[in-house]
């Protein structure tokens, strides 16, 4: 196939789906827009060639034959940041949060709309090549906790911290904005850059981020929950 437009964000995607007529439609879809699509059919042999030679990003079906894809996410996080945009059937709320605990950057829910995927991987290359949020330089602080916006660099207690891209932009925003309460409706516009969306993609993201930032993540004392609204953070120093 070959593109009809080029895009701003041109990438190499990996679309990995046992349905290849779905497979053929999202990668029509992405092609139009100028990337370059390959696609397999089998999470095993996914996981190879993206080992092999990382993507830009990886659409990926939650049930693969031979290796599923929570399995596919979880082992290409241990070597690779590649983003992936993971596809779920509907009704798999469960699915969809453990994929996003397992590192999955998105999820879109079958049956789902080409071009919302579409949509869905131009915002996650955005974030991921660094357009949203943590844009200058700079160093912000509170208390122990050090966040180097320039370097994309966090220390705790002078020991760095392993943020993905997306817990990163969430933490700057959070910083850069004290004692502010946002809805997950505003989180999603603001760090996401999604108009649309599924708020739990905000509710797993922010109990991630307080795993590694809280002493106690169960009664955390920085990124505070104001019932009814959303989420705070409230600065120690």
């Amino acid at each position: 196939m070959s593109s009809s437009k080029s895009s701003p964000n041109p990438a190499r995607v990996l679309v990995v789906d046992d349905d290849p007529t779905v497979a053929e439609v999202v990668a029509r879809y992405l092609e139009r827009d100028g990337h370059e699509v390959e696609c397999v059919g089998d999470g095993a042999e996914a996981l190879r060639r993206a080992l092999a030679d990382p993507p830009d990003l990886m659409v990926l079906d939650l049930m693969l034959p031979k290796l599923d894809g929570l399995q596919v996410c979880r082992k290409l996080r241990e070597r690779w940041p590649v983003p992936v945009i993971m596809l779920t059937a509907l009704g798999e709320e469960m699915d969809r949060v453990v994929g996003l605990e397992t590192g999955a950057d998105d999820y879109v829910t079958k049956p789902f709309s080409p071009r919302e995927l579409a949509l869905r991987v131009q915002s996650v290359l955005r974030r991921a090549r660094g357009a949203l949020v943590p844009t200058g330089t700079g160093v912000l602080r509170d208390g122990d906790l050090v966040v180097d916006v320039g370097a994309h660099e966090v220390r705790l207690g002078g020991k760095e911290i392993t943020l993905t891209a997306r817990e990163f932009d969430l933490l700057v925003y959070l910083l850069r904005n004290p004692r502010q309460a946002f809805s997950r409706t505003a989180l999603l516009d603001q760090v996401w850059g999604w108009s649309f969306g599924d708020s739990s993609t905000v509710t797993v993201h922010v109990r991630r981020l307080r795993e590694k930032i809280e002493d106690d993540p169960t009664d955390p004392r920085r990124i505070v929950t104001v019932w009814g609204v959303g989420y705070r953070y409230e600065p120690l120093s």
